[in-house]
C-alpha cells in the first residue's frame, strides 16, 4: 500500500443546485441547498485513501462546528488526521458552489484557517508521495518542494503565481485546460510530467514537450463535477507511484474522475477502488 501525504485545504462546501449558472450580476432562484465536506486537500486525501493508499492529511481548520462537518468523511474513511491543526478563533474554510444540471459549477472560496497553514505547521514528511494544491499559502508549498525527496505532485489549482522552483522540482504537475492557458509558457519550466485534463475531452500526460499518453474519460451521466479534478490528481499520483505505465495510469485517473461526476458533492462522490471497472 503506497503512503501518500496530502498538504492542503479543508473546507465546508455550501452547494446550491440551480436550474442554470448565473451570468455576472444575475440572480438565479429555484436552487436546492446542500452542505458537503470539501476543500481540494481534503478531497484529494479522501480520494487517494478510497482508491487504496495509506493517507495522512496536513491541514488547518477552525475551532468551530464547521470543522466537525468538514472532517467527518475523512475520519470515517480512515485518513490520518494527526497533523490537522485546530486553530482557536479562526473560521474553517468555506466554499460557496453553484452547480448546474449538467454538472458544471462556479466556486468562490473563503479560505479561513487554510491561510494559516504555514511551513512550521508541516511535520517531517515520510511518505512515498506528497500531493499539494494552491488553496494554502504558496510559501508553504515552496518549502515542502525544497525539503521532500520523494514523488512530488503539485495540482496548480486554483491558478496562482508560484515560485518556478516548485515547477522545476515537481515529478507531476496537474492542470485543467483553463489553468494550462493561465500559466502558459511558465509550464515549460516543468522537468517532470504534466497532466492536462479537459473535462469530458481527452486528457494528456507529457514530459519535455513529448506526449507520453492520452486518455478519454468513459461516457457517464454527469451530475456534479465538483471533486472530479481532485479525484484525477489523487488517482494519477497513486497509479504512478504504484508503478503503472503512463497510459494505464492516465486511463485509471480518467475513469476515477468520471465516476466522481455521477454523484452530488465533492467527497460523497469520490469513488472507491471497487467502483472502477
Amino acid at each position: 500500500m503506497a503512503s501518500i501525504t496530502v498538504i492542503g485545504s479543508v473546507n465546508l462546501d455550501i452547494v446550491a443546485s440551480a436550474p442554470r449558472l448565473p451570468a455576472p450580476g444575475e440572480t438565479v432562484t429555484g436552487a436546492d441547498l446542500h452542505r458537503f465536506p470539501g476543500g481540494k486537500g481534503a478531497n484529494q486525501a479522501l480520494a487517494a485513501q478510497r482508491l487504496g493508499a495509506d493517507v495522512r492529511l496536513v491541514a488547518c481548520v477552525g475551532d468551530d462546528a464547521a470543522a466537525d462537518e468538514a472532517l467527518a468523511l475523512l475520519r470515517a474513511g480512515g485518513v490520518n488526521l494527526d497533523a490537522c491543526a485546530v486553530l482557536a478563533g479562526i473560521a474553517t474554510g468555506t466554499a460557496l458552489i453553484a452547480v448546474a444540471p449538467d454538472g458544471e459549477n462556479q466556486i468562490v472560496v473563503a479560505p479561513g484557517a487554510n491561510a494559516r497553514l504555514t511551513p512550521d505547521r508541516v511535520p517531517e514528511l515520510d511518505a512515498d508521495a506528497v500531493i499539494c494544491q494552491l488553496e494554502v499559502p504558496v510559501d508553504t508549498i515552496a518549502d515542502i518542494a525544497s525539503r521532500f525527496a520523494g514523488f512530488f505532485c503539485i495540482n496548480l489549482a486554483p491558478a496562482r503565481h508560484i515560485d518556478v522552483a516548485v515547477l522545476q522540482r515537481a515529478d507531476l504537475v496537474v492542470v485543467n485546460e483553463t489553468e494550462s492557458a493561465w500559466y502558459g509558457d511558465t509550464l515549460s519550466a516543468c522537468r517532470g510530467m504534466i497532466a492536462t485534463t479537459r473535462g469530458a475531452g481527452t486528457a494528456t500526460l507529457e514530459k519535455d514537450g513529448t506526449i507520453l499518453a492520452e486518455a478519454t474519460p468513459p461516457p457517464v451521466r454527469a451530475i456534479d463535477a465538483t471533486g472530479a479534478g481532485d479525484t484525477f490528481t489523487a488517482a494519477l499520483t497513486l497509479a504512478l507511484v504504484d508503478g503503472l505505465a503512463p497510459g494505464a495510469a492516465l486511463s485509471f485517473a480518467c475513469n476515477a474522475a468520471a465516476v466522481a461526476t455521477t454523484r452530488m458533492g465533492a467527497q460523497p462522490s469520490l469513488p472507491h477502488r471497487a467502483d472502477l471497472t
